[in-house]
């Protein structure tokens, strides 16, 4: 009997077990949220060749990392010699393959990857500064250990925490700090490593 092998980013559909998203901040709905991985040789105007591929299709960015790659399987990498992108959109999914296919073909980009749907861990981390007075102090302390966020900073007026998880958690974290007024709001953007040992 033969056998279909599907390789990985092979499906572009968009993932059956998440909704459709409404932002903390904006208030907007989107579809749901697409997540890529690229591994690049670390040259300049790699970055500016990849946000071309994504500008040209109409296709925005929500939010991009970049880290050093320290280990490539396959690869006589030297320290320094690559980085990863994880590239967080959201648009329809016949547009994305072609962006991929797109990247691909660049020069720098060893390969981009698709993760959406599959098994992985992700992670995001969030800097929220709150206007707080003595009677709201507690109630807001109360969240942040709900969430295990940490207080980095506690003034008279004012508490910067700092939160770390997935997307889905930040989102929920940030939607109840809203009523107490937050006064800045940073977020790191999504980083991801796949599951097994399979590379990312």
């Amino acid at each position: 009997m033969a056998s279909t092998i599907v390789h990985r980013g092979a499906a572009f559909e968009q993932d059956p077990g998440r909704a459709p998203r409404r932002h903390v901040v904006t208030d907007v709905v989107t579809p749901p949220l697409h997540t890529i991985s690229l591994l690049v040789r670390n040259k300049p105007g790699v970055l500016v060749r990849v946000s071309l591929v994504f500008s040209r299709r109409g296709y925005n960015m929500e939010s991009l990392v970049v880290s050093p790659a320290l280990s490539i399987a396959g690869l006589g990498a030297t320290p320094g010699e690559y980085s990863r992108m994880t590239i967080t959109c959201s648009g329809d999914p016949e547009t994305l393959e072609q962006i991929i296919k797109q990247m691909e073909k660049l020069v720098d980009v060893v390969h981009a990857i698709d993760h959406t749907g599959q098994p992985v861990i992700e992670s995001e981390l969030a800097l929220v500064k709150i206007k707080v007075g003595l009677k709201e102090r507690t109630e807001i302390l109360q969240i942040a250990e709900n969430f295990k966020a940490k207080v980095v900073d506690f003034g008279v007026e004012s508490l910067i925490l700092r939160c770390a998880g997935e997307t889905e958690k930040l989102d929920a974290f940030i939607g109840l700090l809203k009523p107490f007024g937050i006064i800045e709001l940073v977020r790191s953007g999504k980083i991801l490593m796949v599951r097994g040992l399979e590379e990312t």
